[in-house]
């Protein structure tokens, strides 16, 4: 039997995602790492081994209980969507710096110089210091390491973010 896609060219791959696409959405100039993919998985993981939990007390009759399991619950849906969206974000207003519990946001007029620089930085956000390099902007302090949930092990991915990011700020504002 005769196998035509075996014999087929491989598919082109697929050009990166480029910025200016779509210039009022707010995007991400990287994919999010595989770290930061898998310990938001194992977070919904864990959301919805709660949430059976709370159906099963409640089946038991304890609604008071089911529902503090349901907001623990939605608290780690929370969590984990919050997770996966941490990173830095471009958009028509400027740049965007998403942590766990905060957002900052800096005008493309209040951007200045974004380079990468070797210094020490935190490996996975630990307080334990690697050697290693930064993106840094000159309002923010550090805004990604190659040692961070994103780029741990991909410092081909570190670069093209870098670069992207400073392409757009060269071209869209930045001093």
């Amino acid at each position: 039997m005769p196998l035509p896609f075996v014999d087929a060219p491989a598919p082109a791959a697929p050009s990166p995602v480029s910025l200016y696409e779509d210039p009022d959405r707010w995007r991400r100039p990287y994919r999010p790492g595989p770290l930061r993919v898998g310990g938001t998985a194992l977070v919904l993981l864990l959301a919805a081994y709660v949430l059976c939990s709370a159906l099963i007390i409640a089946c038991a009759g304890a609604f008071l209980l089911a529902g503090m399991w349901g907001g623990v619950a939605v608290v780690l849906l929370v969590l984990a969507v919050r997770l996966v969206r941490t990173g830095i974000w471009v958009g028509p207003a400027g740049l965007r710096q998403i942590r766990l519990l905060s957002t900052r946001t800096l005008a493309w007029a209040e951007v200045g110089a974004v380079r990468v620089v070797e210094q020490p930085v935190r490996w996975l956000g630990l307080p334990r210091r690697v050697p290693g390099r930064a993106l840094v902007v000159e309002p923010f302090p550090v805004l990604v390491t190659d040692h961070g949930a994103d780029f741990l092990e991909r410092p081909l991915a570190f670069a093209e973010a870098a670069s992207a990011l400073q392409e757009r700020v060269a071209g869209l504002g930045g001093r």
